[in-house]
This record gives C-alpha cells, sequence and structure tokens, in this order.
C-alpha cells in the first residue's frame, strides 16, 4: 500500500512538469500567432490606406507588447506551477 502512494505521487510530480512544460510552450505558439495576425492586419490596413501607415505601425507595436507581457506572464505562471 505504501508502494502504491508513492509510485502515484511520483507520477504526479512528473505528470505536473509535462503540464507546466505543455502549458509554457502553448502560451508561447499562441503568443506567436497573435503577433502575426496583428502584423497582418496592420500591413494590409497601412496598404489600403497608406497615409495612415505609420499609425498602424504604432498601434501594433503597442499591441504586439501587450501580447508578449501576457505570453511572459503566462509561461512564468506555468513555470512556477512546476
Amino acid at each position: 500500500m505504501l508502494l502504491f502512494t508513492i509510485l502515484q505521487a511520483v507520477a504526479g510530480a512528473a505528470l505536473g512538469k509535462v503540464g507546466a512544460a505543455l502549458g509554457a510552450g502553448i502560451a508561447a505558439l499562441a503568443a506567436a500567432f497573435g503577433i502575426g495576425k496583428i502584423g497582418k492586419a496592420a500591413l494590409e490596413a497601412g496598404a489600403r490606406q497608406p497615409e495612415q501607415a505609420s499609425h498602424y505601425r504604432l498601434t501594433a507595436i503597442i499591441v504586439a507588447a501587450l501580447v508578449e507581457g501576457a505570453c511572459l506572464f503566462a509561461i512564468v505562471v506555468c513555470l512556477i506551477a512546476k
């Protein structure tokens, strides 16, 4: 009985580490996807209205920084949970 309890604890710890690493990887992929969509939208908007391209670029940089900050926060939470 004691051996079974110890094995469950060890398996749970290993799954926790895998889950934390998987969560950090998913957060990074989601941020990359979001930043790609932001860049695509900014380029399309700049192509439609070239006189506003600098405004779109600045807005895209700000939004991309917010997405990157959220991604880093998610990765830190996953690593702390590990």
